[in-house]
Parts: C-alpha cells; structure tokens; sequence
C-alpha cells in the first residue's frame, strides 16, 4: 500500500483534468493557452510557415479574421526579420515598422496600434515550421519578461508542435496503409479475368503485357461494359508495382465540387465543410498504380491540375501552399470520343497527349464471336454458386439466341441477363435433374420484354407442363436467321411500345428495361432512330 498526501489527494479530487485535445486546431489552442500562462501579453499568435507565407493556426487575444488572413513574409518587415531571426527578438516601443496585429487585438473600444511586442522562430524536425508572437497595447510589458522564460516556452511549443506532426504523419500513414489493405484485398481476392480466345482479346492481351513493365500513361479506351476496369487489374498485376496499391476513382460518380479534394485531398479549412486534413487519392496511391476511371467526366478546372500532376508529379493540396511529391502510374479510362470532346471544348487536348501515351482499345463484345458463350459460362459458374443451383447449363437455343445478339451494353448486359436467366430457370418448378438448363424463355434480351414465369403450385410439381413455343410471335420464313428473326420481334415490339407511350423512347426504354443511351443506339440499329436525347 502506498501513503497519498491529503493536499495532494484534495487537489486532484477537484481539479478536472482538460480534455483531450480531438482535433490539431484544438492542440494548437492549448498549446497557446499554456504560452499565454507563462508569458503575460494581450495576444499570442502561432502562425505557420509555407512557401513564403505565414498562415495563423490559432490565436488568443486577437480577432477571428486573424485567422483569415495570409501575411506574406516579405510585405511584413517585422514577421521578415522573426522569420530570419536565430532566436527570441523583441521590437522595442518605438519601432517604426508596422506591426501585423495593429487593430487586431480583442477587448478595445477602438481599433489601438500594438506597442510592444516580441517573437521567435519555431523549428520542428531541424526545419522553420513557422513563428510564435506576443504582443501587448501597452509599452514596456514585455520587458519584464526575461530571455530565457521564453526560450523554456518556444521548447515547449515546438515539442507540442513536433507532436502534432507525428500524429499527422501516424494518420497519414494510416490512411496509405488502409488503402494498401484494401487494394491488396482486391488484388488477391477471386478475381475475374480477360476472358476469350477471339483474336481480338488475344491481341489486347499481348499490348498489355507489353506495356505493363513499363511506367508509361496508358489511356483504356472502349464502350461502356467492355471490362476497362479489368484492364487495369491486369496492367497492374503485370507491372513492377504490383505490390504496391491500386486505387481506383470512378471520375463520373464526383460531384464537380469535390472532384479536386478527392484526388489532390486538402487542408482543413480550405472550404466549408473541410474540417479537418485529408489525403487524396494520388497520394493514396503513392509507388501504386491509379485508375481513373471515366476520366472525360472530369471538370475543366480539375483537368488543369490533373495536368499539372503528370508532369511534374508533384501534388498540392487545396489550402495548402505545400507540394508533395508523388511516384504514381496513371491509367485511365474513356467510353467517351475524347476527340470530339477536345473540339466541343469539354475536355483539354494537352492532357489528352498527356494520358494517351499508350493508348488501349478494348474491343466491344458483338466483335469477339464465341467468346460470348465463354463469358457465359463463368457468369453462370458465378450464379449457380450464389444461387446455390446445380450446374446451370445453357439451352442450344439458348446459345444460338446470346450469339446472334449484338449486345449494345456489352460484358456488363450479358451479365444481367444470365443473372435474370439464372434466377428465372432456378425458380421454374421441375423434376429433379442433374443439372438446370437456361432455356430461350429465361432470356430476356434487350428489346424483348420478359415472358411471365409459370407461379409454382404442388401440382406444377407432380405434373410437368408442355414446353412452350421458344420463340412466341416471331415469324420463321424460309431462310431467315435467328438473328433477323429477333431484330424483326424487337422491331414490332419497339414500335408498339412507342405508339403506347405517345412515341416518347425515354418512356419505351423503361418499358424495356433498358438504359435510355443503349435504347437510342437499338433503335439506330433497327432502323427506328429518333430524335436522341439531351444530355
């Protein structure tokens, strides 16, 4: 057991311990609460140094817009000779420089110069991090304040301040960590690959591979649902980063407003709702690889900075005069005609050059042939595990129906659609079987509306119905495809859809299912092309 002195044991019984700081703002306002203590003054000030600009960080006896303001070193003589300064220089009363404070210090009927003041250099990690000041209305305060007290308090702010920057650096690295973690979780998880033997996919596999090892901008060009995504999993597994991270950005789901703090981060307070420090995602991706998916959406102001990273590789955060430099290998990725956007005005032709170093062109599905079937069958392979089915085989009427398809939305539609054959073919009732066959009813092309499902009923169990008519309402003339026959149903379909809905095609494509873009592009194709929409 241990004896407690009582005055000892009173004083912490009543005296309540500060609270822990929660935010570097409120580190650094402690951190002058306690100067002011040492140091009798009217205000103290801690202002941070960055190329060439002192920025305040906190404050105490001096008016908010303090915070506000900017004072280049080199228009304010005094804060010029603190920042030269070896140590604590004091200014005496009649000094004939301008003080930066004049009018600034709280608690005055009238806006009062300063008349005493003094300061010194802080230095964190053997570099100036900025400046501490004191300053009084009333001459010769500060002269009662001996040399050293101050020098034991400058001691003390810059290990504060030492703290400070460790704890940003611990979060910094937190988050570079986290997005490590979570690119090689990516990485490393089941993946899907480049699938297809069609000379097309052999010849975009073979660019890749010759580009991986290299550290040159590659520019993923293609229609929407290609799998450009998959092309940079592949161009960075290939490459000398491989065990670095591999952040992605989807450049169209950015709001214009947050765009450049997502890929550059900030410094708090750099806009409203900045509340505290963040990292951007090419920091994120530092030594990595960084996907810019949809890089045409992005706003021209963000597209300037963009191009200002790929040269120099240095990053500067919004509210921050500070560059930081970055080694990242950038891939993006365009459904657009970035041509045309260069000559509209919308996207800038510099950058263009900057990103299309190597260019890749990923090939639209209705030119790959049978590796339709392929991918169909690692859809499937993915469903029958998900829906917990047993072998779930395609239909030769089946297959014939996704090879004639001319697949507007790509790898992404034949996904859905063998996801919603999948789920209908499971749900049918049947005899049990060795495996459930994905019949042409189950498939619901776009363009096709989708056939009403047989509701499961005990009876429907014991007694299997009659097949039904694969292909209902198609007519099957001598000679004619399987191709021409479903373009001749879409057809028909589509111009009643369009005489129920006024011939409004936003309407007929929610009919169908379908995306308005896509719905614009079969009309096209059948020869039923309107008006396109706008945006």
């Amino acid at each position: 057991m241990f004896a407690v002195d009582s005055t000892t044991a009173a004083v912490e019984t009543t005296t309540a311990a500060p609270p822990s700081p929660t935010s570097d703002t409120e580190r650094f306002q402690q951190l002058l609460a306690a100067a002011k203590r040492a140091v009798r003054c009217d205000a103290v000030a801690l202002l941070q140094l960055e190329a060439g600009v002192l920025t305040p960080v906190a404050v105490d006896g001096l008016s908010l817009e303090t915070l506000g303001r900017r004072f280049a070193v080199a228009a304010h003589p005094r804060l010029a000779r603190l920042v030269e300064s070896a140590s604590v220089l004091r200014f005496p009363a009649d000094c004939p420089l301008p003080d930066p404070y004049d009018g600034l210090v709280l608690g005055q009927a009238n806006l009062l110069a300063v008349h005493d003041c003094m300061g010194a250099p802080l230095h964190v990690g053997g570099r100036l991090w900025g400046l501490l000041t004191f300053d009084t209305l009333a001459a010769g305060t500060l002269a009662a304040v001996a040399t050293s007290q101050v020098e034991a308090v400058v001691r003390l702010i810059e290990s504060g301040l030492e703290a400070v920057e460790t704890l940003r650096a611990v979060r910094a690295q937190a988050a570079r960590e986290q997005a490590a973690a979570r690119a090689w979780q990516s990485a490393h998880a089941p993946a899907r690959e480049l699938l297809g033997t069609s000379p097309a996919m052999q010849r975009l596999r073979a660019e890749i591979d010759t580009v991986a090892a290299s550290d040159l901008t590659v520019l993923v060009l293609g229609e929407t649902g290609v799998g450009k995504d998959l092309v940079s999993q592949r161009l960075h597994a290939a490459s000398l980063r491989r065990d670095r991270p591999l952040v992605q950005v989807n450049c169209a789901a950015l709001p214009e407003s947050l765009a450049d703090s997502e890929l550059f981060g900030h410094r708090k307070g750099a806009f409203t709702g900045a509340v505290q420090d963040r990292v951007g995602k090419f920091e994120l991706a530092d030594g990595g690889t960084l996907f810019l998916d949809e890089v045409g959406e992005l706003p021209l102001a963000v597209q300037a900075k963009l191009l200002r990273v790929l040269q120099s590789g240095e990053v500067q955060r919004p509210g921050s005069d500070r560059l930081v430099q970055v080694n990242v290998r950038v891939v993006a990725a365009t459904n657009r005609d970035l041509g045309e956007a260069i000559r509209q005005g919308r996207f800038r032709a510099d950058l263009y050059h900057r990103l299309a170093v190597y260019p890749l062109v990923v090939p639209p599905l209705r030119e790959r042939g049978r590796d339709v079937l392929t991918l169909a069958g690692g859809f499937l392979e993915e469903n029958q595990h998900r829906l917990g089915a047993r072998n779930l085989r395609l239909a030769p009427e089946a297959k014939a129906a996704l090879l004639a398809h001319a697949w507007p939305g790509n790898v992404r539609e034949l996904e859905h659609v063998l996801s919603r054959a999948a789920l209908r073919a499971v749900a049918e009732p049947r005899r049990p079987a060795r495996w459930v066959s994905i019949e042409l009813r189950h498939i619901a092309l776009e363009g096709a509306p989708p056939q009403a499902l047989p509701a499961p009923s005990p009876l429907a169990a014991r007694r299997p119905e009659p097949a039904p008519d694969p292909m209902p309402n198609l007519p099957a003339g001598p000679g004619q495809t399987l191709r021409a026959a479903t373009e001749d149903f879409q057809r028909r379909w589509i111009q009643a859809s369009l005489a129920r809905h006024a011939g409004q095609p936003s309407r007929a494509a929610a009919e169908a299912g379908m995306d308005r873009s896509n719905f614009h592009r079969l009309l096209r194709r059948l020869g039923l092309a309107t008006t396109p929409p706008a945006g």
